[in-house]
């Protein structure tokens, strides 16, 4: 159990990249003892605290072409683009089981990060016993206007990254020295403001819970000083970032599977590429 903070990006389905670099990891051992997933960064997570190596590919691409996956059929007949029924108890309990006693066992601890409609505020909900913390997962991966709001107490959530898509501050609030960090935005890669008729759509939907909006609205700006912070972070050698080096085409919701795959070799390799100077980094951990 490596002393250090693990930081995972969202990013919808182009989230398979961090489960390739988490694959290699699996594959060499490496485990954190805190680790923060946002979105699909929270989902691909699930399976490296259950030390399932080849799971998060699996559930990433086995049901591609289920209409109760992650289609319009779904939006429309449950609410949720990505099917929760299947996501979330299906493919867990009974098409591809999760290994939930391994999970509970992990010797460090793992989050989800969500977003609290009424707050606006970020909060980092465990993911140990995942029978029930689950539901975390679920909410942190709800994307906006295509997801019900969920459900956790008193409080409903929606996706992490609304609020802190790149946790980086709160894994050092925590404590963490140093932390990797796994981006699935490429190198140089600026969010822009969304758009005038996006917001317009979020002021709508969202018209009982303002703060989304107000989250929405300067979502880019707080994205892009997050990412100026990580490289300064970086640069002092406190933060360890691996991401791909180019741009890609893959949407958000991608359905070719021969993109997704490739994607998922790239973050693998890299992992594999950069393991030393990660091994160098994880090694002065303690000097710092």
């Amino acid at each position: 159990m490596i002393e250090c903070g693990l930081v995972l990006e969202g990013g919808g389905m182009k989230g398979i990249y961090t489960a390739g670099v988490l694959e290699y990891f699996m594959e060499k051992n490496l485990y954190f003892q805190n680790c923060y997933g946002v979105s699909a960064g929270a989902c691909h997570l699930c399976s490296y605290i259950s030390k399932q190596k080849k799971r998060a590919y699996r559930v990433a691409l086995n049901y591609l072409k289920d209409k109760n996956y992650c289609s319009l059929h779904s939006l429309l007949t449950t609410g949720d683009l990505f099917n929760a029924e299947l996501c979330y108890n299906q493919i867990p309990n009974k098409l591809d089981p999760y290994d939930y006693k391994t999970a509970a066992k992990y010797e460090g601890n793992a989050y989800a990060v969500v977003t609290n409609i009424r707050t606006g505020e970020a909060e980092y909900m465990p993911m140990r016993e995942m029978y029930k913390d689950t539901i975390a997962v679920r909410a942190s991966a709800s994307l906006p206007l295509v997801s019900r709001n969920v459900k956790i107490g008193n409080e409903y959530y929606l996706d992490g990254g609304i609020a802190d898509a790149v946790p980086i501050r709160r894994a050092i609030a925590d404590g963490n020295v140093k932390n990797v960090v796994i981006l699935t935005k490429e190198t140089g890669y600026v969010r822009k403001q969304a758009s005038p008729m996006m917001l317009n759509i979020i002021k709508l939907k969202y018209a009982k819970y303002p703060k989304i909006y107000e989250l929405t609205e300067n979502r880019y700006a707080r994205y892009n000083e997050t990412l100026q912070f990580l490289e300064k972070e970086e640069k002092a050698g406190r933060a360890f970032v691996i991401r791909p080096q180019r741009a890609n085409d893959i949407g958000r919701i991608e359905k070719n599977r021969e993109k997704l795959e490739a994607l998922y070799r790239l973050g693998y390799q890299d992992a594999k590429k950069h393991y030393g100077e990660l091994a160098a980094f994880l090694k002065k951990e303690k000097e710092l």
